[in-house]
């Protein structure tokens, strides 16, 4: 299998997955970098998976259908959410399975209220995990929809995923996120070896993604709440206390305004 990442707008990534003869992408917010990659390589579209409504997920479907339909596939997408029809709806526990990958789907409530992530089961030396825009890398999405509460807890559920799992986050945040994630630790140094790691893939054109999980767990302060070092950096914030959902919310508080 070969992953890709199709740049679109300033800094959203569609995700292509293909076996150079038929391809699946996630949250197509623009046709035509899709158009553009299945057409260089000689691919049949035959899925479309939707991580949450927003337009720059979504804005595309409508423009790939009838490729899709030519190659008998679907879009798959949250039930609970209204994205372009007709589409599988999908929630929490369901499955998925495209070009022989299997993927669990979770509720990640947060972002938006019906998010759902992809999680890739199976054997595969390299799990995958579409993720929207719950986890980015270094940073976790904007509250528009739902609580503190339940990013914290949709974080926890996609934290749970194997070490190896590829993170495919759908914005090239990092080294934004990254220079959040320092002032909250500066003493990481985890932290300040992957932003020079990730400054260098920027100054070559490449994007930073995916991630790991293994490496958010190092370096992704809403990944860790838990951390005292992180808690007292959210208390001079203006967090009540250290209990993790407290944490998150005086940290995505602050990120909102941190420049």
């Amino acid at each position: 299998m070969n992953l890709l990442a199709l740049p679109a707008f300033a800094d959203n990534y569609i995700w292509m997955v293909h076996d150079d003869a038929c391809a699946f992408v996630v949250d197509p917010g623009d046709a035509a970098p899709v158009m553009e990659a299945l057409r260089s390589r000689g691919l049949r579209l035959v899925g479309i998976l939707v991580t949450h409504h927003h337009a720059d997920h979504v804005g595309g479907v409508d423009a790939l259908k009838p490729l899709l339909a030519a190659g008998g596939g679907q879009v798959f997408g949250p039930a609970r959410e209204c994205i372009p029809g007709p589409f599988v709806p999908l929630a929490g526990g369901d499955e998925v399975e495209l070009l022989g990958l299997r993927f669990r789907v979770i509720d990640v409530p947060g972002h938006t209220a019906g998010h759902i992530a992809y999680a890739q089961q199976g054997v595969a030396a390299e799990p995958l995990l579409f993720c929207g825009d719950t986890l980015f890398s270094a940073g976790c999405g904007r509250l528009f929809e739902g609580t503190p509460a339940q990013m914290a807890a949709s974080l926890g559920a996609l934290a749970a995923l194997p070490d190896d799992t590829q993170v495919c986050c759908t914005h090239e945040y990092t080294l934004s996120n990254l220079r959040f994630a320092a002032a909250v630790e500066p003493a990481n140094a985890d932290i300040a070896a992957h932003t020079r790691q990730c400054q260098a893939q920027r100054e070559a054109g490449e994007p930073t993604l995916p991630s790991t999980l293994a490496m958010e767990r190092r370096i992704n302060p809403f990944l860790r709440c838990h951390v005292p070092t992180v808690a007292q950096a959210a208390r001079r914030e203006g967090a009540a206390n250290d209990e993790p959902v407290t944490v998150l919310a005086a940290l995505r508080e602050w990120k909102n305004r941190f420049r």
